[in-house]
């Protein structure tokens, strides 16, 4: 179909398929290419996937490396349905499925992650909501969002990328604002769609996961219109299902070698959980969850903490063989496989890390299908029930031995009180009258874009306003510059003229 005539491949601004710059004749695959020259996607190299790229060097993936992975990966899945007579039909039904489009959400998903990743999300939504008077506060996926269809610039008269509805419909893995759209609000079903449920410490924040800020609410109803009557408002469309089952596989996979690859992820200590569980499980099974919380330092209590999760958060899909057998098999491939010999960088090292997550890649990706009826915490696109489990023990092998050791605590804390620090330097610097001329242009633009999209939405559109536009800027930039920008505001930086940041 013309892309003129084709509703999913409207842009934003109406204009014709073809912008200056664009090489490719398929609007979707000329979106890809918009996003992978955009400058957005060139920092992701800049920031961290778990650890800052300046502390790891080549040994770990960024969110560039992540972010061509995830593409890599959820190209492979679209391909193989769409080629597959059993899934063509229903995926038509469904909306359509085209591999461009699918690659171009992948590449452009993490766009909006903030220096530090997920910490640094965190950091920015608490200071964004409670200091800089922001309610819908700063949620990566929907500032991944917001970057391409408000503060990215292409040519003289676009804001944004202008990309076509059928590429932002499927960047949302969660297709709803914080609170108000769509009606009812996802957040209200019982159970909530993934993501979408509210924090039980204080359910007044709206949804712990969203797509799009209230800013972008009308550009994420005309993305969503080619799909109206043919899935819920609130679930993902097939592209977007798969992008996101692309990027679980993505990060299941590649963060556990990424630890095998610096040390951090020991045989013993991993052998010591997941043997420890197969061995006493009925044991385990009978302790009350009092006890096991208490004592989830013990060998197998932790991950006997993630069946009981499981099972009340996904009881549709958990299944005790299942995961079972998802831990004997993570056991006999990661334990007695990749991590029985330690990384010493030789070829040899690296064949068993290639071969490993080769293996496990297309396991992953033959697993896939797709239902007409999904479960509400579920996509139209999913795995089979014993990969879903594989992907949820190796998760936690990375969250247990990773996430949660001491060191890696130490440094984030220290990255949060680093963006703590240079939120209030930048709110000092944009509301000093003296100072109103010199300020850095973008971030006095991004204060102009920001005014005329709050005003009238909320009760003080100035400060709000100076707020969005400092979790902008910010958002805006990679680990080295976040920490080159306060050393420079706190004068620890005796350099006038530098790269590390562009003014």
């Amino acid at each position: 179909m013309d892309g003129a005539e084709d509703p999913r491949a409207r842009r934003l601004f109406g204009r014709g398929a073809v912008a200056a710059g664009d090489l490719a004749a398929s609007p979707f695959r000329a979106d890809r290419d918009r996003i992978v020259s955009s400058p957005f996607f060139a920092r992701l190299g800049g920031v961290t996937q778990v650890i800052s790229p300046g502390g790891s060097g080549l040994l770990v993936h960024n969110r560039l490396t992540h972010s061509l992975k995830v593409a890599q990966v959820a190209r492979a899945i679209a391909e193989r349905l769409t080629a597959d007579d059993r899934h063509r039909t229903l995926l038509d039904k469904l909306g359509g499925c085209d591999p461009d489009v699918v690659e171009a959400a992948a590449l452009a998903h993490d766009l909006g992650h903030p220096p530090f990743g997920h910490l640094g999300e965190r950091v920015l939504d608490r200071i964004a909501r409670q200091r800089l008077g922001l309610p819908d506060g700063f949620e990566g996926n929907a500032q991944s969002y917001r970057i391409v269809t408000s503060t990215e610039i292409r040519g003289e008269a676009a804001i944004g990328l202008d990309l076509t509805a059928a590429v932002r419909a499927a960047m949302l893995k969660y297709p709803w604002t914080r609170r108000t759209y769509p009606r009812p609000h996802p957040s209200e079903l019982s159970p909530a769609p993934r993501g979408a449920a509210v924090a039980p410490d204080d359910p007044a924040v709206g949804s712990v996961k969203f797509g799009a800020y209230t800013t972008e609410a009308e550009d994420l109803r005309q993305a969503r219109a080619p799909f109206l009557g043919l899935i819920d408002p609130w679930q993902q469309t097939v592209e977007a299902s798969i992008m996101d089952t692309a990027d679980d596989i993505a990060y299941a996979i590649h963060d556990v070698e990424d630890f095998h690859r610096v040390g951090v992820l020991q045989q013993g200590a991993v052998a010591g959980e997941l043997t420890a569980w197969r061995r006493a499980a009925d044991e385990l099974r009978a302790l009350p969850d009092e006890e096991v919380a208490a004592t989830a330092h013990r060998p197998g209590r932790s991950i006997e903490r993630l069946r009981r999760q499981l099972h009340r958060k996904d009881g549709w899909i958990s299944s005790d063989a299942a995961f079972a057998d998802a831990v004997e098999h993570v056991r006999r491939e990661l334990v007695d496989g990749l991590l029985m010999v330690p990384f010493d960088g030789s070829i040899e090292a690296e064949e068993n890390i290639t071969t490993f997550s080769a293996r496990w890649t297309r396991r992953l990706v033959d697993a896939i299908w797709v239902t007409a009826h999904p479960t509400v915490r579920s996509g139209h696109v999913l795995l089979a029930t014993a990969q879903w489990h594989e992907v949820q023990v190796l998760k936690f092998v990375h969250h247990r031995f990773v996430l949660a050791r001491p060191d890696l605590a130490l440094h984030q804390r220290g990255q949060a009180e680093l963006l703590t620090t240079l939120v209030e330097a930048l709110l000092a610097w944009l509301t000093d009258p003296d100072e109103e001329g010199r300020l850095p242009r973008r971030l006095h633009d991004l204060v102009e874009l920001a005014t005329a999209e709050l005003t009238g939405q909320v009760a003080d559109p100035v400060r709000a306003a100076r707020g969005r536009a400092i979790v902008d800027y910010i958002g805006s930039l990679t680990d080295s510059q976040a920490v080159a920008l306060l050393d420079a505001l706190s004068g620890r930086s005796g350099q006038l003229w530098t790269d590390a940041f562009v003014l």
